[in-house]
């Protein structure tokens, strides 16, 4: 590291440890909220009175609100500062929760899931881009990353278990109101002990343009994914849906290029480490999510797993990715480049996921599901820790809550990717085998609901064997793109304020 670079690194938060526990704390409290409302739903929908046509809306209100919003929310927080938006964020996504328990109908539990996700997508941006400008030393930042990226991918996986016993045991609203005691917390010690650095603001004005073109490109782009999944990939409004999408993003990408304070700086994404983070993570994601659904289907209706015991079958991918985050990806980090970690990773979680391409109705779990399980969450847990870190390493601190957001929205676009090609993928196979075993199939009895099960279950490893491309495909990616070396520091630095200010990027060691 030059000493010039050294000189220009601000000085450490005293109170930085402490906050991350608050901004752990939210983050865990948001991914939570992505897996927690699948268990109880089916309770919701007959509680509520809604429709089997309207169900998949619980879930398309959110992720439309959260996935549209993520790039306005990233520069509100840089705007107006992320401490701020966090604690508005934590506040506001506490009232929707509240709102979501207490609802009597099908209106009120739609709205209150959209307030949601559109809260979640000031908090999610702001919480990382807090840690981009807090820890800013190389060994520290690697801690601090590796904890929020085991959170990151493993919160889902909790979301599961907490789900089930409060759905078995209490009652589906309090999967809901399980939000508001996390917000609280968070947020009081977040205004109490958060001390965002002076000068890394974007003072810039908003872009209104890019706000508007990339908010409703991003929600055609999810909805058109989430619809595909349940109309079909040639229904014409889910076909208009991919090309309004297009024509939209495309038209923010132009006016990004030419205003002078854009909403999403080109820069952000076209350097090329970042650039390889985002499209590998957004992969990722898409063979994770679709996975969740699999197992989850197949434990609790093949198996026969009540949905606490569903959750708990889920441990053994918490604790992988607890241990590759913090203690493989943490440790290697400062030592290492991050492809190194990144690519490999990748492909621990793709042999993983090979291993369950062999699932059979009578499959062990001990035996299969969960040596596949660890190696998927060892994988992951190790590959997201670095990219986390490197998607806002070396930007300007004043783009830190835009740079944040693209890692939520390829996460965001990828799930929903993910949920809908994963299983149309998996429902084709499922067809195909019925149609070949028909004559079983109509049999009924004993027979005929065995020749059920094993054509769901080859749908489910149909699929799986393309989540496997995916993985790999990300490692390549991550191998390809990005090249820069174990870092010398851990943060941004820069010069002045806002667009103008001039990054000094510190010397990387190789």
């Amino acid at each position: 590291m030059s000493k010039t670079a050294a000189s220009l690194a601000p000085a450490a938060d005293p109170s930085r440890w402490k906050a991350l526990v608050f901004i752990a704390l939210a983050q865990l409290m948001v991914v939570l909220d992505a897996t927690i409302v699948n268990i109880a739903l089916p309770s919701a929908q007959t509680d509520l009175g809604i429709s089997d046509g309207n169900r998949q809306w619980v879930i398309t209100a959110y992720a439309l609100a959260f996935g549209g919003l993520l790039l306005f929310g990233g520069r509100i927080a840089d705007k107006w500062g992320r401490k701020n938006a966090f604690v508005v964020g934590l506040i506001g996504f506490a009232l929707a929760s509240a709102l979501g328990g207490a609802a009597n109908g099908e209106a009120m539990m739609l709205g209150a899931r959209a307030l949601q996700g559109a809260f979640g997508a000031l908090l999610a941006p702001a919480a990382l881009s807090l840690l981009a400008v807090m820890f800013t030393d190389a060994k520290e930042r690697a801690k601090a990353f590796g904890i929020y990226g085991a959170i990151a991918g493993g919160g889902g996986a909790v979301g599961l278990i907490l789900g089930g016993f409060l759905t078995e045991y209490l009652n589906w609203r309090w999967t809901f109101f399980v939000n508001i005691p996390f917000a609280i917390v968070a947020a009081a010690g977040a205004w109490m002990v958060i001390r965002e650095p002076a000068g890394s603001r974007n003072r810039a004005p908003l872009d209104i343009p890019g706000v508007v073109l990339s908010t409703t490109g991003l929600v055609a782009l999810v909805y058109g994914f989430t619809r595909a999944e349940s109309a079909g990939w040639s229904d014409a409004l889910t076909v208009v849906m991919f090309v309004a999408s297009a024509l939209l993003l495309f038209a923010f990408v132009l006016v990004e290029a030419k205003v002078k304070s854009p909403l999403l700086p080109l820069r952000v994404l076209l350097e090329r480490n970042r650039g390889g983070v985002y499209l590998s993570l957004g992969l990722a994601v898409i063979s994770m999510f679709g996975l969740f659904l699999f197992l989850t289907y197949y434990l609790q209706v093949v198996k026969g797993f009540s949905p606490v015991k569903t959750g708990f079958a889920f441990l053994p991918m918490i604790a992988g990715m607890i241990t590759g985050s913090t203690q493989i990806g943490a440790r290697l980090m400062t030592r290492v480049p991050p492809r190194l970690l990144m690519g490999p990773g990748f492909l621990v979680a793709g042999l993983g996921m090979l291993l369950l391409t062999q699932l059979e109705v009578g499959s062990s779990y001990p035996a299969l599901i969960l040596p596949a399980q660890l190696l998927l969450g060892l994988g992951m847990g190790t590959a997201f820790m670095p990219a986390m870190s490197l998607a806002t390493h070396g930007v300007n601190p004043a783009d830190a809550g835009v740079a944040s957001a693209m890692v939520n929205t390829s996460q965001q676009v990828g799930g929903a990717i993910g949920t809908a090609l994963l299983n149309t993928i998996a429902a084709s196979a499922t067809t195909a085998y019925l149609t070949d075993h028909a004559a079983e199939a109509a049999a009924g009895g004993p027979a005929g609901q065995l020749i059920q099960a094993q054509a769901m279950v080859e749908g489910y490893s149909s699929a799986i064997w393309w989540a496997v491309g995916i993985l790999v495909a990300s490692s390549v990616i991550a191998l390809t793109l990005i090249n820069t070396g174990r870092p010398g520091v851990g943060g941004p630095v820069a010069s002045g304020s806002g667009e103008d200010a001039e990054l000094k990027v510190p010397v990387i060691a190789h």
